[in-house]
């Protein structure tokens, strides 16, 4: 698979040839992770701190906020490695500083050890100082202390001369169970899907900056399909994961959907088919993610209107229930002109929206038996979705915040939340 590559300087998305000469300056950072996060998990790289001339922290922080984001770059402390953490990067990339003393100290499976390397030596400080340390060493000293390995040919580096197979063969097989991501120079569908071949992700950036590699084609490039037709089957999914029905995609469908960011797809009797183009059911495509077997896609898509369905259904299964239809039907409620609407007559009113959630809240701290429980938790969830829809919050950003906080490292008291590299809790908030 590939994972986009937003290089920022001076707070713009930028592109260097070897890590010095500016190749490309693609501007506003938020606008390119917009288009590139439909190929999933993004690499965020502060050249700035890296290269010790400052930092695009708060650029950064915007942006672990609304994309799942990998982030590196100047990161040379175990405090700024859990401030990143905490602040919503998936991962941290770490180089100079990924030293087993310090790696010892953080969350193993959330750490990516940045080995850059020109000719098999090991370079640091921003590509800038050579080492002695061969690559192959480096990696097989630390893959027991990380979750995984970015490793880029600096001398490849923008080049869009191809990336080394057998050196990162070779850094696949030092790195054990820590997945590998190869950097500089990948440039062509069958570099991806070479890659992918051998067990690694592809981190592409100059080829899709400068359209020589189209990210419909680069999410594809490791896909196969059995059936005649070379069609891919498609789950169409919507953000929380459940499942509204299959499709199949084909390339052609598949650069659509990218580019115009849609729920497009491959009818195997009508060709293209843009799903709400006649029912006004839009999807706005989020992600397509390749399967483990590579045979299959995922679509995470905003579906609009009814659902998914012919038949006027979230799903191909039928209607669902939970918190999502719950917000559905309130919404609904509130945009209606039912004067005698009790749960518009509470949004009207703030206040007596405000005492019935004291009220209820109170009432779930006091309930003991199982079926009390229910009912006043139930109770407390009607009147905080009410409360949510007032505002215009969705129930998966609460949801979303939830995950975050799972996954802060550092307790309220200072204290961490692991040991050894382990999760032995939770953290922050409500948890």
């Amino acid at each position: 698979m590939i994972v986009p590559s937003i290089d920022l300087m001076k707070g713009h998305a930028v592109q260097l040839v070897g890590g010095k000469e500016m190749a490309i300056d693609a501007g506003e950072p938020m606008a390119v992770a917009e288009r590139f996060s439909v190929a999933g998990e993004l690499a965020v790289i502060d050249l700035d701190a890296a290269l010790g001339r400052g930092s695009n922290r708060e650029l950064i922080e915007r942006l672990v906020r609304r994309f799942r984001c990998r982030v590196g770059g100047g990161i040379r402390t175990v405090d700024a490695a859990l401030d990143w953490l905490d602040a919503g990067a998936e991962q941290v990339i770490l180089g100079t500083a990924a030293t087993p003393e310090l790696l010892r100290q953080l969350p193993r499976e959330r750490v990516i050890a940045a080995v850059d390397s020109v000719d098999s030596r090991v370079v640091v400080e921003g590509w800038q100082v050579e080492t002695k340390c061969r690559l192959p060493d480096r990696v097989a000293e630390l893959q027991e202390l990380v979750g995984g390995f970015l490793v880029t040919f600096v001398e490849r580096e923008g080049r869009l001369e191809g990336t080394d197979l057998e050196r990162a063969r070779a850094v696949v097989h030092r790195a054990g169970r820590a997945k590998v991501t190869v950097a500089g120079g990948v440039s062509t569908v069958d570099e991806i899907a070479a890659i992918d071949a051998i067990g690694a992700d592809a981190q592409v950036g100059m080829a899709l900056y400068n359209g020589l590699l189209p990210l419909a084609d680069a999410i594809a490039a490791p896909l196969t399909s059995d059936r005649p037709d070379q069609l891919w089957p498609t789950v169409v999914c919507d953000e929380d994961g459940r499942a509204l029905g299959l499709a199949y995609s084909s390339l052609e469908s598949l650069r659509d959907a990218v580019d115009r960011r849609r729920g497009i797809y491959q009818s195997r009797s009508r060709g293209l088919w843009v799903k709400g183009e006649t029912s006004g059911d839009f999807q706005e495509l989020l992600e397509v993610r390749p399967d483990c077997d590579r045979d299959a896609l995922r679509f995470t898509v905003r579906q609009q209107g009814r659902g998914f369905c012919h038949r006027g259904t979230w799903t191909c299964w039928g209607p669902v229930g939970g918190l999502e239809a719950l917000e559905r039907r309130l919404a609904g409620r509130l945009s209606s002109d039912d004067a005698k609407s009790y749960s518009r007559s509470l949004v009207r009113d703030p206040g007596r929206l405000s005492s019935k959630l004291d009220e209820e809240a109170e009432e779930l701290g006091q309930a003991r038996q199982h079926a009390e429980v229910v009912w006043e938790a139930a109770d407390l969830l009607y009147f905080t979705a009410l409360k949510l829809a007032s505002v215009g919050v969705p129930w998966r950003e609460v949801l979303r915040e939830l995950d975050r906080r799972d996954r802060v490292t550092r307790r309220r008291d200072g204290s961490r939340k692991y040991s050894s590299g382990d999760s032995i809790g939770r953290t922050g908030g409500a948890q």
